[in-house]
C-alpha cells in the first residue's frame, strides 16, 4: 500500500471533474482526498492504493500528472502524452521531424492547456454526433474494465468507444448500421496496429502517386465502375472538371496495398467531399449551392486533408511504439437484432463486461442523408439502397404518409411495452397536432417518437441480454422539444431512455447532467445544448 499524489487537469469542467473522481477512485480501489491549496477547487488528490504508480499513470483519464507523496513533481499520465502529441503537428511539421521529436520520453512535452479532442485517431474525418474520447475512456475505468474484457457499443458511430476500448487492451465489439459508420470505426481501429513506419511509406507513396503529372483521359475508371443511379446523382452534385480531378485519386487510393492504410486513405477522401461539392455548406439538408469550378480544387484540397490526418496519426504512432491495442470486431448490423441476429457468431451472451454507447437522438439528425455523397462515391452503398437502409435507421426522422399510419398502428399495439411517462408525451403530442393543422414533420413526429423509443426499449433489452451479471451500460443521450398545437413540449429523452432502460431490468445508478463542450466541427450548428449521462447496471 502506497501514498500517491494525483494533479487533475486544470481545465475540465465540473460534470468532467465529477467523473475524475469516480474514475481515480475505481482505478485506485481506493477514495481519493483533497489535498488543501491556494485555490477554491482542489486540484491534487491523495490516494492510499495497492495499485502501481505505473498503473495509475497508463489508465487514468482526466489526470495530468500521478506521484509519490514525498515527490516534488508527479510522472505525466499516458492520456496527457497522448493528447500532446497534437500540439506537436502544428504549423505543417514533417514527419521526419515528429519522428525526431517522439516519442517524449526524456524530452519537453507540450502540456494542453485546453481540451484536445482529436488525438491520434479522433481526428480523423468529420462526424455529426461524435462524443468525446475522454470521456468513454474515463467511463470504461469506472466500469473498472481491464485488459481482456469485453466491451461493446452497440450504435458506434466514428468508432470512439472501440478506439479507446482499444487502447486499454480490451475486446471491443462495434456494430452500425450506416456503412461509412462501419468504415470509419474499422480504420480508427485498425491503423492503430499498423507500424508508423509501414503508414508512412504508404502515405509518401500515395502522395508522390496523386501528385504526378498525367496524360489527359477521356475515362474515369472509378467513377464509371459504379452503379448507373450513383453516376446519375453524383454528377447532380459534383461538376465535370471535379469528377475527373477525383477520379484519378480514388484510383490511387484504391491501389493502397496496405488494407488499413487504405482504408484510412479512404476516409481522407471521403472527408473532402462535401467541401468539392455543391452541397451547401454545412446545413445537414440536401441543399444546393452550384460553385464554379475555378473556387473548387479537389486535389489540393484531398492533400491538404491527407498531409493533416497523417501528421496526426504519425504523432499518436511513434508515441505509442509500444502499444499493444486489444482486438476489435465492427459489425454492419442493427443493435435492434444484436443479441439474435449475432450471438451464435460473437458468443456475447452475458459476456460483456461495459457497454458504452451515444444513440441516436429522437429525429434530430438526417443521418444517412449526411453521409450521401460518401457512401456512393466510395461505393458503400448504391443509392438505390438509400432509403430503404433510412428507414432502418433508429432515430430516423423522414417517412411517408403510409409508414406513418403504420408506425402509429405499430404503437397502438405495442403501447402497454413503455413506461406510462413515455407514452404520456407521444399522446400529448399526437392530441396536440391532432386540434390544429400541422405541416407534415410535425404530424409524423408521434409515430416517429413512438418508433424511437419502441426501438430503444429493443436497444436496451439486447443489451441486457449481453451484459454479465454487474455488468455496466453508459448512455449519453441530449433531450429534444417540439411545438405542437402552439404549445412548447420538452421531449425529456434521457429521463424517458432512465425508464426504458428500467423496465426491461436494468438498474439505474446514476444519472449525470452534462455541458455539451462547444462544438468546432462543420455540425456545430446542429449542437444540442447540453446531454445526460444515464449510468446502468445490470
Amino acid at each position: 500500500m502506497q501514498e500517491l499524489l494525483c494533479r487533475i487537469k486544470a481545465y475540465i469542467q465540473p460534470f468532467e471533474r465529477q467523473l475524475a473522481l469516480m474514475e481515480l477512485e475505481s482505478v485506485a480501489g481506493a477514495v481519493p482526498l483533497p489535498v488543501p491549496g491556494l485555490l477554491y477547487e482542489p486540484i491534487v488528490y491523495s490516494v492510499r492504493t495497492s495499485q502501481s504508480l505505473d498503473y495509475l499513470a497508463d489508465t487514468l483519464t482526466y489526470w495530468e500528472t500521478v506521484g509519490p507523496a514525498a515527490a516534488t513533481n508527479g510522472r505525466y499520465t499516458r492520456q496527457i502524452r497522448r493528447e500532446a502529441t497534437v500540439n506537436v503537428v502544428r504549423n505543417g511539421i514533417s514527419p521526419a521531424r515528429l519522428q525526431a521529436l517522439l516519442p517524449f520520453d526524456g524530452k519537453a512535452i507540450p502540456i494542453p492547456n485546453r481540451r484536445v479532442l482529436r488525438y491520434g485517431t479522433h481526428g480523423v474525418h468529420e462526424y455529426r454526433g461524435k462524443f468525446f474520447p475522454q470521456l468513454a475512456r474515463a467511463l470504461l475505468n469506472i466500469a473498472g474494465v481491464r485488459r481482456d474484457d469485453v466491451v461493446l457499443d452497440p450504435m458506434c458511430g466514428s468508432g470512439t468507444t472501440p478506439v479507446e476500448a482499444a487502447l486499454l487492451g480490451c475486446i471491443a465489439f462495434g456494430v452500425d448500421v450506416n456503412p461509412l459508420s462501419v468504415l470509419m470505426s474499422r480504420a480508427k481501429c485498425d491503423i492503430l496496429r499498423v507500424s508508423p513506419d509501414l503508414l508512412l511509406s504508404e502515405y509518401e507513396r500515395l502522395k508522390t502517386d496523386v501528385l504526378s503529372p498525367r496524360l489527359a483521359n477521356d475515362t474515369l475508371p472509378w467513377f464509371e465502375h459504379l452503379p448507373d443511379r450513383d453516376r446519375i446523382y453524383l454528377s447532380s452534385w459534383f461538376s465535370p472538371r471535379v469528377l475527373a480531378d477525383l477520379d484519378p485519386i480514388a484510383v490511387s487510393v484504391h491501389a493502397v496495398r496496405d488494407p488499413a492504410c487504405r482504408d484510412l486513405f479512404r476516409l481522407c477522401l471521403s472527408n473532402i467531399l462535401r467541401s468539392v461539392s455543391w452541397q451547401k455548406g454545412a446545413d445537414l439538408r440536401v441543399r444546393k449551392e452550384i460553385r464554379a469550378d475555378a473556387n473548387i480544387d479537389a486535389l489540393a484540397e484531398f492533400t491538404s486533408e491527407l498531409d493533416r490526418t497523417m501528421r496526426t496519426v504519425l504523432a499518436f504512432l511513434f508515441e505509442e511504439r509500444t502499444l499493444e491495442p486489444g482486438p476489435v470486431q465492427i459489425i454492419e448490423g442493427d443493435a435492434r437484432t444484436l443479441a439474435t441476429a449475432y450471438l451464435s457468431l460473437l458468443e456475447l451472451e452475458g459476456a460483456v463486461t461495459a457497454v458504452v454507447t451515444s444513440p441516436p437522438y429522437a429525429t434530430a439528425l438526417p443521418y444517412l442523408d449526411t453521409d450521401r455523397l460518401s457512401l456512393c462515391y466510395l461505393g458503400l452503398l448504391p443509392r438505390s439502397d438509400h432509403r430503404h437502409r433510412d428507414n432502418e435507421m433508429i432515430g430516423n426522422r423522414e417517412i411517408t404518409e403510409s409508414r406513418r399510419r403504420i408506425y402509429w398502428s405499430y404503437y397502438q399495439q405495442q403501447r402497454a411495452e413503455l413506461p406510462c411517462a413515455v407514452t404520456a408525451v407521444i399522446d400529448r403530442i399526437h392530441t396536440l397536432n391532432e386540434s390544429q393543422q400541422v405541416g407534415f414533420r410535425r404530424r409524423n413526429l408521434p409515430a416517429l417518437l413512438s418508433r424511437y423509443f419502441l426501438d430503444m426499449r429493443q436497444v436496451f433489452h439486447n443489451i441486457v441480454l449481453l451484459l454479465k451479471p454487474g455488468g455496466h451500460a453508459y448512455v449519453v443521450i441530449g433531450n429534444n422539444h417540439t411545438i405542437a398545437g402552439g404549445q412548447r413540449v420538452d421531449i425529456e429523452t434521457a429521463r424517458l431512455l432512465g425508464l426504458i432502460g428500467q423496465s426491461v431490468g436494468l438498474k439505474l445508478e446514476q444519472t449525470i447532467p452534462m455541458e455539451m463542450l462547444v462544438s468546432r466541427d462543420i455540425f456545430k450548428k446542429n449542437a444540442v445544448a447540453s446531454e445526460t449521462i444515464l449510468c446502468f447496471r445490470k
